[in-house]
């Protein structure tokens, strides 16, 4: 018990630096993360291998949303799947930086499998509006395309940003504590996109969640662009 204890702590070392995360992935998902890292760690396995086992729990909780129909249960099965695969998502980078272990090959890996994880939930939902929804006009349609559409570019400009702010200056985000920045951003965090789906069996709630968060999301794109163009101008 005190070796795992000294695992926590030293993962808790390896932090990446707070600016840019939300108030969940902060407080949520980095702890979770962190304690799925510390078990991984003592049992031997890779942070790879804990990249897959994140997919095996998203990818199946996505494909049911497209070919089930929406229920209690199954909505708390995908919400409690898919916020245990951000979480496995949050403990390959830790026990990556924890064993220095971190490769490109890992990093390809981590980044290719979220590109496709962000893609594929919002086409689930897509396909369960089609299928299940009793939707007020087939216009409400177009929201998970537009809410993909906003995902993607906030994920993909977020990326390129750093890397290319790497490239120019040799520093990416610097450092900050948890502020009204955290609180801000939590609409826009995979984390709780994840919880949305609990509210899943629910048609209207759900229908009034997602589309929040998808405003959100377009709004967020709009600032984010503006403000990661003039950074690296």
């Amino acid at each position: 018990m005190s070796e795992f204890a000294d695992v926590l702590r030293q993962l808790s070392t390896a932090q990446k630096p707070s600016k840019g995360a939300s108030l969940y992935t902060l407080f949520v998902n980095r702890p979770a993360g962190r304690v799925l890292a510390a078990l991984a760690y003592r049992v031997g396995a890779t942070p790879n291998q804990l990249t897959v086992l994140g997919a095996l729990f998203t990818f199946p909780a996505l494909a049911t949303v497209a070919l089930l129909p929406p229920g209690p249960t199954m909505s708390v099965y995908v919400g409690a799947a898919l916020a245990v695969g951000f979480a496995l998502d949050a403990a390959d980078g830790q026990l990556a930086r924890g064993q220095r272990s971190g490769s490109p090959s890992g990093e390809w890996l981590d980044h290719v499998l979220d590109c496709v994880k962000i893609v594929a939930l919002h086409l689930v939902v897509l396909v369960s509006f089609y299928r299940f929804f009793s939707l007020p006009s087939p216009a409400w349609l177009l929201a998970p395309m537009v809410f993909q559409l906003a995902a993607v570019v906030i994920f993909f400009g977020g990326i390129l940003t750093e890397k290319l702010k790497l490239r120019t200056s040799g520093t990416g985000q610097a450092g900050s504590t948890a502020g009204l920045r955290s609180v801000l951003l939590l609409p826009v965090d995979y984390g709780l996109t994840c919880i949305s789906f609990l509210f899943l069996g629910s048609q209207d709630v759900f229908l009034s969640v997602y589309c929040a968060l998808l405003l959100a999301h377009v709004l967020f794109m709009a600032v984010f662009l503006v403000k990661w163009f003039r950074e690296l101008s």
